[in-house]
């Protein structure tokens, strides 16, 4: 069945597609506006970005982006970078009972950086990162919709969730190969004790 779309209820497509276009999410916090127009006219942009050949994705949380599978290589610097900055943030919050959920009620400043960078420095040293790189992270993590700058550093925007969501998944699965693998020894523990 051939769907209709009607431009003239897209008001903000022009703005809408260049913003999603560069590679920025639109968050429901940082755009209001082109997040309202984006729910409003859901169906109707995911057709015609459809149509166009890409792929809308819209999260509940209250961000938007085009999805992609390829990325190139200057991309995936960037991205494998947010990834790990991300990660230790997570890591260093999680361990000092701050609830994940709550990331875009955190102030990440210098000093919360200068703490994480001391923890986890063999692994940011690995990548080539201090606390200085790690500015420029966030910095890149703002162009692209996953920050928002603050007057002291930044805050973690919704679309953040998409590293929150697979940090947990890997965490999960890691969590079941170890219980896997404790069942596995009691098994072979066991089956040694019978012979």
């Amino acid at each position: 069945m051939l769907k209709t779309i009607q431009l003239t209820k897209l008001t903000k497509l022009g703005e809408i597609f260049q913003w999603l276009n560069s590679g920025k999410h639109i968050n429901r916090l940082a755009e209001p506006v082109l997040w309202a127009e984006l729910e409003q006219e859901q169906a109707q942009y995911e057709l015609l970005f459809q149509q166009l050949g890409y792929r809308l994705r819209m999260d509940g949380r209250g961000f938007a982006w085009f999805h992609t599978d390829d990325a190139n290589s200057n991309v995936s610097k960037a991205t494998r970078n947010l990834a790990l900055v991300l990660m230790v943030l997570f890591d260093f919050q999680a361990d000092n009972h701050q609830q994940l959920g709550r990331f875009t009620d955190w102030l990440i400043d210098t000093p919360l950086l200068t703490a994480i960078f001391d923890k986890h420095r063999d692994l940011l040293q690995a990548e080539s990162l201090d606390v200085d790189s790690m500015v420029q992270v966030y910095d890149s993590a703002t162009r692209y919709g996953f920050a928002q700058a603050q007057a002291a550093g930044w805050r973690l925007l919704p679309a953040a969730a998409r590293y929150l969501d697979h940090f947990q998944e890997l965490a999960q699965r890691q969590q079941q190969d170890n219980q896997d693998n404790n069942e596995i020894e009691l098994a072979e523990t066991i089956t040694e004790e019978d012979e």
